[in-house]
């Protein structure tokens, strides 16, 4: 046999074992005979979802450009959460005073309405509630009592809407010819911290009273459980809530909590279970612009002392007006 025929015989096998391995990587590829669609052996890699902050209304990533990664109970990544920055705080700021003189004149009628709304869709999405509260490591049963107690709190406060003012209203005696009256008004921009813990119902338990009373936001996410805070503002985001309202930002709370507290346009700042030096760094920081500084003295957000009026009332001011009145002096009287 010479050299050519040699070549010709060699050539069906090689041809053979090509088609054979294109075969087998179209089938790995496509994921014929194989219900998973990976082969055996290798280990598909899930999409995680990269969840954005709130601000505005919208759903922009972090100026930062930074994200972190959030685990479950055994430590596997969940999601890709951004890592807000100090510019992310001052835009939310921004977003918040411009719709403060909307929100803020509303009838309180109309935001009880709005936020009645709110209190519909959470019911509609509990379901997803439940299921990232247990990817935080909660039970079946945990999450779901969670979540509930989340929906009645959030009603409780749009009830409150327009029922505050005639119950902390008052009319005042004074010894002179004048009406004089208190009533409560909006402290402005309120920077909100979340509990440590995390979860949807200290999240509601925070927000929801300071809207209620007229104003507006911007929150910080619980650094170990962002997920159901996030999905809280894709229900504000498809609500009848404005745009800027509540305005939520994700990421380590010791990098944003210091330029919130000092920023010159937030008027007060609610922080749940601050340490003891993000005590001290809030009374000092605060003194700048003589922010008001509200510590909740609340132990456990599922209990009766998670919600109240009086929580309305940490976020308002008081405007005492003296009306002069004209005494019955018959002819000749006056003021």
């Amino acid at each position: 046999m010479d050299r050519y025929t040699l070549t010709l015989a060699t050539q069906p096998q090689a041809m053979s074992k090509t088609i054979s391995n294109t075969a087998l990587a179209k089938e790995e590829i496509n994921g014929n005979g194989h219900a998973d669609g990976v082969s055996p052996g290798r280990k598909r890699l899930p999409v995680l979802k990269t969840y954005k902050i709130y601000i505005g209304g919208k759903f922009p990533r972090t100026e930062s450009g930074r994200y972190y990664q959030p685990g479950d109970g055994a430590g596997r990544p969940l999601a890709n959460v951004c890592l807000s920055s100090r510019k992310d705080v001052r835009e939310g700021v921004v977003a918040a005073r411009k719709t403060f003189g909307d929100w803020g004149h509303r009838t309180a009628f109309n935001r009880g309405q709005v936020l009645y709304r709110i209190g519909e869709m959470l019911e509609g999405r509990s379901a997803q509630f439940i299921h990232e509260l247990m990817l935080h490591g909660a039970s079946r049963v945990q999450a779901e009592a969670e979540v509930a107690a989340a929906i009645d709190r959030w009603i409780y406060y749009a009830g409150w809407c327009d029922k505050y003012q005639a119950v902390f209203s008052s009319v005042n005696p004074v010894n002179c010819s004048h009406f004089n009256f208190s009533v409560l008004e909006p402290t402005g921009v309120v920077g909100l911290a979340m509990p440590t813990e995390g979860g949807l119902l200290g999240l509601v338990s925070l927000v929801a009273p300071v809207i209620a009373g007229g104003n507006t936001c911007v929150v910080l996410a619980a650094e170990n459980k962002p997920l159901p805070a996030v999905s809280f503002t894709e229900v504000l985001a498809t609500s009848d809530l404005p745009g800027g309202v509540v305005n939520l930002l994700t990421g380590r709370r010791k990098e944003l909590l210091r330029p919130l507290a000092t920023h010159m346009d937030v008027n007060a700042i609610v922080c749940a279970q601050p340490a003891p030096e993000e005590q001290i760094s809030l009374d000092t920081e605060a003194a700048a612009n003589m922010k008001r500084v509200v510590v909740p003295k609340v132990k456990d957000w599922a209990s009766a002392e998670g919600q109240s009026p009086y929580f309305i009332l940490d976020t308002q001011e008081v405007k005492t007006t003296w009306h002069p009145i004209e005494r019955g002096q018959g002819a000749g009287g006056g003021y």
